[in-house]
Formats: structure tokens, sequence, C-alpha cells
């Protein structure tokens, strides 16, 4: 028997887990955000991608079952952007977040105390972020490098500010506060970072569909809506890793665990926000929907308008929110 003929149908553009409800986006996003994916090949995600067009047109690879065509689906939202279907940048993708995250918070909470290093951490995860605010921005349309550089140093700078400011108010409180400095600025930065580094789609609106893919137009409102709902997922993705550990490490401290081992605190952080990130990264990711669903009455005129144009007229429209 053919393969083509022993597959099921099945709409390959939506996650075999019911997006509707959180437990089911949270299997979707601990599939899509595997670190593991990193370490794929461009030749095994060519392939994946064959699978999964190859799948779509009716003639799936001879062999190919449907649970690796769902792998493929996987290992392709991973790392294809979902509206340009091209190749994001390794280290922008969300399958990158857990070991880059691992690293930067890790070090963040251990070099608190030296002003340089508050500096270079901050710095360096900033630019991290707009690599990654960039390549999940939501639409097809690039960002013109002039607007791009600016969102850039606006962004990195506004974090810096934040982190320095922060830490001289800490230095005069409990040293868990001080522990603490670092997600605050975090928290800080992303309402900075991801506006700037997405502000062309809220200066000119993002693209809305209805549930059958049907264009609506684009929506301002929308792209305000999309940034937003990022901004709390990946605070939330932040926080256990770097509120948690501090806590942990006080408690550690304060019984001499670790005296006769003055090394141990760096590895123990990095170990304990990695595992810690392993979870929260798409937990955080899962709390909105990625196909976000708006009421259409919340939208332009212009929206609502060519909405009504359509039989019956759709209730709630959708938008690629980005991550």
């Amino acid at each position: 028997m053919d393969s083509d003929e022993s597959l099921p149908e099945i709409n390959i553009d939506t996650p075999r887990w019911d997006q509707r409800s959180y437990w089911g986006r949270c299997k979707y996003f601990f599939a899509v955000t595997n670190p593991l994916n990193v370490l794929k090949t461009d030749e095994q995600l060519d392939a994946a991608k064959k699978i999964v067009e190859s799948y779509k047109q009716g003639k799936p690879p001879p062999g190919v079952t449907i649970n690796d065509v769902y792998k493929a689906k996987d290992l392709v939202d991973s790392a294809f952007h979902p509206d340009t279907g091209e190749k994001m940048i390794l280290f922008g993708r969300m399958s990158a977040q857990v070991p880059m995250n691992m690293l930067i918070t890790g070090c963040m909470i251990t070099f608190y105390k030296s002003i340089y290093a508050v500096i270079f951490w901050q710095w360096f995860n900033q630019s991290f972020n707009a690599l990654v605010n960039y390549t999940n921005r939501s639409g097809s349309e690039s960002i013109p490098p002039q607007q791009l550089f600016k969102s850039y140093v606006s962004a990195t700078g506004g974090a810096l500010a934040t982190a320095l400011t922060l830490n001289q108010v800490a230095k005069k409180s409990p040293a868990v506060v001080g522990r603490l400095v670092p997600f605050a600025a975090v928290a800080a930065a992303n309402c900075i970072n991801i506006p700037l580094m997405r502000y062309k789609e809220l200066e000119e609106g993002i693209t809305v569909y209805d549930e059958n893919r049907n264009e609506l137009g684009k929506s301002k409102k929308a792209a305000v809506e999309a940034v937003s709902t990022v901004i709390v997922s990946r605070i939330a993705m932040c926080a256990p890793g770097m509120v948690l550990t501090p806590f942990l490490m006080e408690t550690i401290e304060k019984r001499g665990l670790i005296k006769r081992f003055p090394w141990l605190p760096a590895p123990l952080q990095l170990i304990c926000c990695g595992l810690l990130l392993t979870f929260s990264t798409p937990m955080g990711c899962a709390i909105f929907p990625q196909s976000y669903p708006i009421p259409i009455s919340k939208l332009e005129e212009t929206i609502q308008k060519n909405s009504n144009k359509l039989s019956p007229s759709p209730v709630f429209a959708f938008c690629n929110k980005g991550l």
C-alpha cells in the first residue's frame, strides 16, 4: 500500500494539540522550544519542510508515517517563520531560548554586584532579546536597518539605565533585594525592547484573518494586543528562574552550605536557571494562543466592514501575535 493511502487526512497547518486549552498550547510549545531542535542541521530542517509540503500536496514520501509528519511539522514550526516561511536566525529561534537564557540569567544573578558585569550582561541580554524580537516578529515585512538600529539603541539604553538605577537603590536594601534587581531590570526592559523592536507593526498594523484564513486587512489595534501579550509572556518566561533562584541561593548561603565550596554558586545558579527555564519557556509562550483571537467589534471600522462582506460574518479576527 502506498504511503499516501495509509496516512489520514489532517490539517497539518494546525498543531496536533487543542490550542484552545492552555495545556494543549503547552504541549505544542514544549515541542517547538525543545533545545535539541537547535542541534538540527540545515539539511535536516529542509528535509522536514519537504515532508510537510509533500504531505500538504497529498504526496508524502514513501515510508513516512503520520507521526513522522507531525515531528517534521514541529521542526518546521521551530525553525521557519510562520508568515514569511523563511528559515529563522539560529539564535533568534525559540528553541535557543533555554540554553541562551540559562547562560544570561545565571550570569546576571551571579555577577550582580559588579557594575561592569551588570553593564555587560544587561547589554548582552538586550542584544539577544532584540535579535529574538526581530526574528519572531509578526508579519512578513522587514524592518528598515535605520529603524532597527534606532530601536536597538533605545531598547538597550533603556535596559541599562533601568538596571543601573535599580542597582543603586538596592545597595541600601537586604542582599536578596540586590539579587532580584536583574529580574526587575529585565521585566522593565521587556516593556521597552519589545515595542521598540516591533514599532513598525504598531505604526502600520498587522494582518488579521478570519478563522478560514481570509484576509481582513491590517489593524493597529491588533498589533497593540499582540505586542502586549508577548510582553506578558516574556516576563512570565523569565520570572521563575530570576525570582526563585535568588531566594534559593540566599537560603543556601545563610545556612552555610557552600562555605567550603566558594566556586559552587555560579554553576549551581546556571543549573537551577536551566531547569526552571526548560519548563517556564514553553509554559510562558502558552499563556496566549499563537493565532490570537480578537473580537472584530474591537478592531477598526475597515476590518469590521470587510468582515461584514463575508458569509457568515465572523465574530473574531485572528493574528499571528509573534513570540
